[in-house]
């Protein structure tokens, strides 16, 4: 199809670039001034878009169901730090409600430059696909893609094929995934991008990628036959090339960030060494001991500083060039560094690795008992390679570990295989077979948490002739809506078990509400605090998906000017929100606060909300819940291993003397302590239901869809069957 694309308008292309990958339809629609204005772009678009398309019987796998890819109007703006992100939207075939990921990369700003707000891919192509987006000739075209299983050899083809018709690699942008996404329920989306100033072997320029890994996406994807999405894109030139409504606004607001982060991060974080890896020496820490150890078992372990920040910094990332994931953004933490391989096919070759980020680093690491982070370093190549999550993996790898200590799982029922703490030769023998369904362990790992919790439950009754044991292995299965959990430990954060549990809707992901941290800090002293947090922090971090922004300039780098902010949070970090309100009142010409800018994500918020209703109907609440795990000590041995707080916590609970607490046998002391806890989350997400306006069963009411806006825009099938849940 041949297309002309045009000038951006305070941020956005006005065009949604819809292809079925079925009967070859490409077509290009105007974007509605109405729905732009109103779900603003990113995740908010997409899950509109998700729900004009699908309805209560659609399944992850089916034609229709649509794999969308939305920027926002704020991404792709290189005045400003962090504009990098891109969201994937689709159902997800892992938790079968909404699937939702941000991805960093060059992606997401060069289908806007491309002259897209938007791109939705339905159907499933016929043979191996390739969309090619080309802004350079007005083209845009479906070829065949080459059959090649694994994502970084695919992605030297896809560059040898472009560069020889003449385009330079700055032009060259691409989404890729592998035959892990194939063969798992969690297959992530690769996005491919240049780093011009990256030395290597002398020369300068190195391909790099990041991750849209939760949920699934990859997996849809390449049910779809889709291989690879290729934009060839450049940067629009001349004054005011973004269609801001105040150019030099926009220009100051980008200014006065940037010297935050300069100022900053070197003498805090310092991400621009150590990335988002330097997390872990503050989750380990003996004050909050947050650090998943062993299946979410411990938080702290005093190997640790084997896998910090600090080590990769010194050790391992290479520090050459600039490490921003996108041009303008002075963080510079997407850090990286080589390798040798030292399992499957590519065994002792020495490749990139870009990562590990933080999640993948506590993943791999301690959450598996493991401290080289060689080792991490190449479980994420070959998860990247072959496309899965890298979270999802670690997560269920940390289940089936723990299911071997206990003797849920032994090696005479898994084909004499066996994985174990601290194993690493077993791990990535683990991960190569999961790529490529190797052994029935394996093929029902791939079908995700859910599955395999029923396959274990049935195994273990076959071999034992005992009792069933889903519900034990259900309080150490760490999910919530069969998504496994990211790398956090919250026994000592009601704030984030709350926030895993219900106030992110696509499962037990940190992206809706990363509170643990504030939490920890002190940030949240009240349950009314805490209450709050979960509706303020999704507003500013789920706005920033919707706008195209990344998260960790704000997040990460604490506004020193926020700290002499009076009455109110100061670790939302209110001066750096001022600075973001500017960007975004520059770029739209409008004059809101930054508040009033993020309380827009109610509305998409409550989209999520009702499209999960669609597929849980009356037992959405249900899902609402987290395990035992996440919640406190499951076993005694646990309880004693962090005596000394849960007994001053107990002193408090039941307003005893210490010594009086300390007397009480440990079995006693636990399951008034997890009871308390229990109790205490249940109030915490009623309370969050009764802020958002939804039901005491987490459905969301008819005047609150009313009042937000958001019930003219849904379909009639979503109006039933809402107000049928209301009782109305």
């Amino acid at each position: 199809m041949q297309y002309t694309k045009t000038a951006l308008q305070n941020g956005y292309a006005n065009q949604i670039l819809s292809i079925d990958l079925q009967d070859g339809k490409i077509a290009a629609h105007s974007l509605e001034p109405r729905i732009r204005d109103y779900f603003i772009g990113g995740r908010g678009l997409g899950l509109y878009l998700l729900h004009k398309k699908i309805n209560g019987k659609t399944n992850a796998f089916a034609p229709e169901n649509p794999l969308i890819f939305a920027p926002g109007p704020l991404g792709g703006i290189p005045q400003f730090p962090g504009t990098s992100k891109c969201m994937a939207i689709s159902l997800s075939p892992l938790t079968h409600i909404p699937g939702v990921s941000n991805f960093g990369g060059h992606f997401g700003a060069y289908l806007k430059y491309a002259g897209f707000d938007a791109l939705e891919i339905t159907g499933i192509a016929p043979d191996n696909t390739m969309i090619v987006i080309d802004s350079v000739k007005g083209e845009i075209s479906i070829k065949k893609a080459p059959v090649i299983d694994q994502v970084f050899e695919l992605e030297k083809v896809i560059i040898e094929q472009f560069t020889a018709a003449g385009y330079e690699k700055k032009n060259i942008v691409f989404l890729t995934t592998g035959i892990g996404a194939a063969n798992t329920s969690y297959g992530c989306i690769n996005s491919h991008y240049y780093d011009a100033v990256k030395p290597v072997d002398g020369t300068k320029g190195l391909y790099r990628s990041k991750q849209a890994g939760r949920t699934g996406l990859g997996s849809v994807m390449i049910q779809k036959n889709l291989r690879a999405v290729v934009v060839l894109a450049d940067y629009p030139r001349g004054e005011n090339p973004y269609g801001a409504a105040d150019w030099d606004k926009v220009k100051k607001a980008g200014a006065k960030l940037h010297h935050v982060v300069k100022e900053v991060d070197p003498q805090s974080l310092k991400m621009y060494r150590k990335g988002s890896a330097g997390l872990i020496a503050f989750m380990n820490k003996e004050d909050y001991k947050s650090l998943p150890v062993n299946n979410y078992q411990f938080g702290s372990h005093p190997q640790a500083d084997q896998i910090c920040g600090k080590f990769y910094a010194e050790h391992l990332f290479d520090h050459r060039g600039m490490d921003g994931c996108f041009p303008g953004c002075n963080l510079r933490c997407t850090k990286g560094g080589w390798v040798t391989l030292t399992s499957g096919e590519h065994k002792g070759r020495k490749v990139w690795v870009d990562g590990p980020e933080y999640e993948t680093a506590a993943g791999f690491g301690s959450n598996l008992g493991m401290w080289r982070p060689e080792f991490i370093m190449e479980a994420n190549w070959h998860c990247d390679n072959y496309g899965i999550d890298t979270i999802t993996t670690a997560v269920i790898m940390a289940f089936l570990m723990e299911c071997y200590q206990r003797g849920f799982l032994t090696k005479e029922g898994t084909d004499e295989f066996e994985l174990n703490w601290g194993d690493e030769q077993a791990a990535l023998t683990f991960i190569h077979q999961l790529a490529c369904e190797g052994t029935d362990l394996t093929k029902v790992a791939g079908a995700g948490m859910l599955d395999l919790i029923t396959w274990i439950a049935s195994q273990y009754t076959k071999r034992t002739g005992k009792p069933n044991p889903k519900k034990e292995l259900e309080r150490f299965a760490m999910q919530t809506k069969g998504l496994p959990f990211s790398l956090y430990r919250t026994h000592r954060s009601l704030s984030m078990q709350a926030s895993y549990a219900a106030a992110s809707d696509i499962g037990a992901h940190h992206a809706a509400a990363w509170l643990i941290k504030a939490d920890l800090l002190g940030a949240f002293p009240t349950f009314q605090d805490k209450a709050k947090a979960l509706i303020t922090y999704p507003r500013v971090r789920l706005g920033n998906d919707n706008l195209g922004l990344c998260k960790l300039p704000w997040v990460d780098v604490f506004n020193p000017e926020s700290e002499k902010r009076k009455n109110t949070d100061i670790y939302i970090n209110p001066a750096s929100q001022e600075i973001y309100a500017d960007f975004y009142n520059g770029m739209l010409g409008t004059n809101m606060t930054w508040e009033k800018i993020f309380e827009q994500t109610d509305r998409d918020i409550n989209l999520q909300r009702v499209m999960n209703v669609m597929t849980y109907g009356k037992n959405t609440g249900e899902q609402d819940w987290i395990p035992d795990r996440a919640i406190g000590p499951t076993e005694d041995n646990l309880y004693e291993t962090e005596k000394d707080y849960h007994d001053q916590q107990l002193g408090i609970i039941l307003n005893k003397p210490l010594a009086e607490i300390q007397k009480m046998k440990t079995a006693e002391k636990r399951e008034i302590l997890i009871k308390h806890r229990k109790e205490e989350l249940k109030k915490l997400i009623s309370v969050y239901y009764e802020e958002r306006g939804w039901s005491a069963a987490g459905i969301p009411k008819v005047e609150t869809l009313k009042l937000i806006g958001l019930w003219y825009f849904l379909n009639e099938e979503t109006k039933t069957k809402i107000t049928k849940m209301n009782g109305q």
